[in-house]
């Protein structure tokens, strides 16, 4: 279990990035879906800086 915590931001960075792709590829390029795209790789990589030194 804590080998999932540990790389559940890595996960969430994974998703948001082809997120991002799959809104590139299909020319959907909106503000909206990018700034959600943003804000996930954000926090992505909050999660996966705090959870790796909470969780040992």
């Amino acid at each position: 279990m804590s080998v999932l915590l540990k790389n559940i931001g890595a996960i969430i960075l994974l998703i948001s990035v082809a997120a991002l792709a799959v809104i590139y590829f299909a020319g959907s390029m909106s503000n909206t879906a990018l700034s959600v795209g943003l804000a996930a790789i954000i926090l992505g990589y909050v999660i996966h800086i705090v959870l790796n030194k909470k969780v040992e």
